[in-house]
């Protein structure tokens, strides 16, 4: 067998992983608010979820083309492929790929690791560009189109990254208020219960277009490697074997449920109600399914983490955890570059090594460093029996697993 196609093997599995990874950090984004309120039991709500995200991978194709033409500038000013990226039967762009999917694997396994909500989506485009970088240079990189759209990585993900949490955050402000203004004569216990049943709506809008946009994200990656090694052209269409491993992989990660991160949005943030839940879920839903119906692939973490401060902000005497809430911004702000520079440094690993062995080194990194944050996890276990337990802010003496743990 060719090298180039035991690469893009290695590619196909390792993308199916992140995928995986995808469903369970993200799940919270859809099922957290709904969770914390006791509108849906916790493994009742992942299991809706994962069903919803496997039925929204199937409706729409928009991000996947764009991951596959807005990052990696594959093409010269012809049209035609880049010669450096094919003359070794597409390799080169194939270890780029490898190398951009473990530093976004890495960097979800570490935020989930510390249950911060971060964003997926950047970690796998920094993780992409950062081994662009490496590997190709700037002018590897497509930052932006031709001048006639928004194109590109500033266009497709960077301008949609700044823009949908404040618009997020807008919405689900606005909607709690109103939520909160039109039933103000009603029975705080009537109020709570009827929600709860719009909760399960709105979450379940959620999961729908969480799977229009992030399984996408896969798609894209895995076709990019298909065209790299020859076995693929069209680039404004995915093969339909690619779509169903991609929506099963981030089905059942959703499934396992990330119930860290599910905590923080549904405890850490607001104490919410059902009044909140719903509108932060409708809020999110909207983002989510207008961006992916324009190819915008935006940070569904951003969205709904944004709809629940919205919810906080629009609620007159809540209380948001602000705290909290920085440390997630700080997560933002550092997951794009963090996980680029995870995939230039193994890129640089790989290439220097050379051939399938590089591939292989890759690959072996990404093992070894998701099985010692495995085994860090189970110090501080998170699961469906404790995600609902009273909010506490740890103090410590910093290491994972020996904390004092005091009321919030």
């Amino acid at each position: 067998m060719p090298p180039e196609l035991i690469v893009l093997a290695l590619v196909v599995i390792v993308a199916l992983v992140f995928d995986f990874t995808n469903g369970f950090h993200d799940t919270g984004n859809a099922m957290a608010t709904s969770i914390a309120t006791g509108a849906l039991r916790p493994k009742v709500a992942v299991a809706l979820s994962a069903v919803l995200n496997l039925v929204g991978a199937f409706l729409s194709v928009e991000v996947a083309i764009t991951v596959t033409n807005s990052v990696v500038n594959i093409q010269d000013s012809s049209g035609a492929p880049r010669p450096e990226l094919i003359a070794d039967g597409g390799f080169s762009l194939l270890l780029i790929i490898l190398a951009g999917l473990v530093g976004a694997i890495v960097w979800n396994l570490i935020t989930w690791l510390f249950s911060l909500p971060s964003s997926s989506s950047h970690a796998l485009f920094g993780g992409l560009i950062g081994a662009t970088l490496a590997g190709l240079g700037p002018a590897g990189v497509k930052w932006v189109g031709d001048g006639t759209k928004l194109d590109g990585v500033v266009g497709k993900v960077i301008l949609p990254a700044l823009m949908s949490p404040a618009i997020a955050i807008a919405i689900a402000a606005v909607g709690t208020w109103l939520v909160f203004r039109i039933t103000r004569n009603v029975a705080e216990r009537y109020r709570e219960s009827g929600f709860r049943w719009g909760q399960i709506g709105s979450a379940s809008l959620v999961s729908l277009a969480h799977g229009t946009n992030d399984a996408q994200k896969t798609m894209g990656v895995i076709t990019l490697a298909l065209i790299a090694a020859g076995e693929w052209t069209d680039l404004e269409a995915v093969p339909f074997w690619v779509k169903l491993l991609c929506a099963l992989a981030i089905a059942l990660g959703t499934y396992i449920g990330g119930w860290r991160i599910i905590r923080t949005l549904g405890k850490g943030l607001v104490e919410i109600s059902s009044p909140q839940g719903m509108a932060a879920e409708a809020s999110s839903a909207a983002v989510i399914l207008t961006s992916s119906q324009l190819g915008f692939a935006l940070s569904t973490t951003h969205v709904a983490t944004g709809s629940i401060l919205g919810s906080g902000v629009g609620k007159k005497g809540a209380t948001v955890n602000w705290g909290i809430a920085g440390r997630m911004v700080v997560a933002w702000l550092i997951t794009l570059p963090s996980a680029g520079i995870v995939g230039a440094v193994v890129w640089f690993i790989g290439n220097a090594i050379g051939g399938i062995a590089g591939a292989l080194v890759v690959t072996a990194i990404l093992i070894v460093a998701a099985g010692v944050m495995y085994a860090r996890s189970r110090a501080t276990r998170v699961g469906s029996h404790n995600v609902n337990d009273e909010w506490v802010e740890q103090t410590t003496d910093r290491r994972l697993g020996n904390r004092e743990e005091t009321k919030a």
